[in-house]
């Protein structure tokens, strides 16, 4: 849902080909798997397209493919820690601490619960990327302007 979420915003601004975004878990279980129902439907609803997308696991070279990878929770973080060379930790972070206003914590796994975790999941997805996308596109410039 995140990336959907922030890839809409990118497109909402004519960014989209600015940033390269994917999606992958720290522990993927259901490898292979499309987004899950109830996730289609609450984004739809706000007119975000989940795409066709499919559940994968954090590679190796994606601490080589981008610049920022961002984890929904601190176990999450922790383990791309454990996962990547120490030098790319400062380009590690949690996507609730990028919210206006202060941290919004941890963002919660709303599999297990209802679709109403999953309506809470995309508001707190939203505030968080709010605070992410300014970032994330001066990256971009950074990076546009050194090539």
């Amino acid at each position: 849902m995140a990336a959907a979420v922030l890839r809409d915003a990118l497109h909402q601004r004519n960014r989209e080909r600015a940033v390269r975004v994917d999606s992958a878990g720290t522990h993927a279980t259901q490898p292979g798997h499309p987004p899950d129902g109830r996730a289609s439907l609450v984004c739809a609803r706000e007119h975000i397209n989940l795409g066709r997308g499919r559940a994968r696991q954090v590679a190796e070279t994606d601490f080589t493919r981008f610049e920022h990878i961002v984890a929904v929770d601190a176990g999450c973080l922790k383990w791309l820690q454990a996962a990547s060379s120490p030098d790319f930790h400062q380009r590690l972070s949690r996507l609730g601490d990028w919210a206006p206003g202060g941290s919004l914590g941890d963002i919660p796994d709303p599999y297990y619960g209802s679709l109403a975790g999953f309506e809470d999941v995309l508001k707190l997805l939203q505030r968080a990327l709010d605070g992410l996308l300014p970032h994330i596109l001066q990256a971009a410039a950074r990076s546009r302007d050194e090539n």
